[in-house]
């Protein structure tokens, strides 16, 4: 089985306001370095005498900064993997939350995630399709842990691949900011080990 953990990037300024998808120039906050920070201590003290670690990450900001928190600690490059980008948006991207509440189009695509789109964007399953297929490769790679840093519907979406899930059931699974999730991986499958860890300095 090949190990890997899915990470979410620290907090911004415009998370819950803004649907940043892959709007250039969203980096972390203060308190999203801390918990960058926090989180590559706890890393590195779980993987502590584990060689060969990789850590991938999407190419927006945000994740580039968490990875870079976790390489500077844990003596490791960083991978960059458009698989692990966040979803595109499309229209939407820049768009407040406040904004789009009551468009149509925004409450469909909240309530079936595994048929809706945004307007000029990908879909979840598109977004599930290509997280998957890193996966794929990683599984069938003997190898030591992978470190996976992207963002949070990317991550429910892999996650709930590999608990044979629908992508309508995104909102029953948490990604929080700076979360760790881990899972297990096999050649044709995969299994949840542990789901939205979260560390406090």
């Amino acid at each position: 089985m090949r190990r890997v953990v899915f990470l979410r990037h620290g907090s911004h300024d415009r998370l819950g306001h803004i649907l940043c998808g892959r709007m250039p120039g969203v980096s972390l906050s203060e308190s999203g370095h801390a918990e960058a920070r926090v989180l590559a201590d706890i890393l590195a003290q779980r993987f502590a005498g584990e060689g060969g670690l990789r850590l991938l990450s999407s190419p927006q900001a945000r994740t580039r900064e968490t990875a870079a928190a976790l390489a500077d600690r844990l003596g490791l490059a960083i991978e960059i993997m458009p698989e692990l980008d966040e979803i595109a948006f499309g229209e939407w991207t820049g768009r407040s939350f406040s904004e789009l509440a009551g468009d149509p189009a925004w409450d469909t695509w909240n309530a079936t995630r595994a048929s809706a789109r945004p307007p000029g964007g990908e879909s979840m399953g598109e977004v599930q399709a290509r997280i998957g297929r890193l996966l794929d490769r990683l599984a069938r790679e003997e190898g030591p842990p992978v470190l996976l840093v992207s963002h949070g519907d990317p991550i429910r979406a892999a996650l709930l691949g590999l608990l044979g899930l629908s992508l309508d059931a995104y909102d029953r699974i948490v990604v929080a900011p700076a979360s760790c999730s881990e899972a297990e991986l096999w050649p044709g499958g995969g299994r949840v080990v542990s789901l939205n860890e979260r560390f406090t300095g």
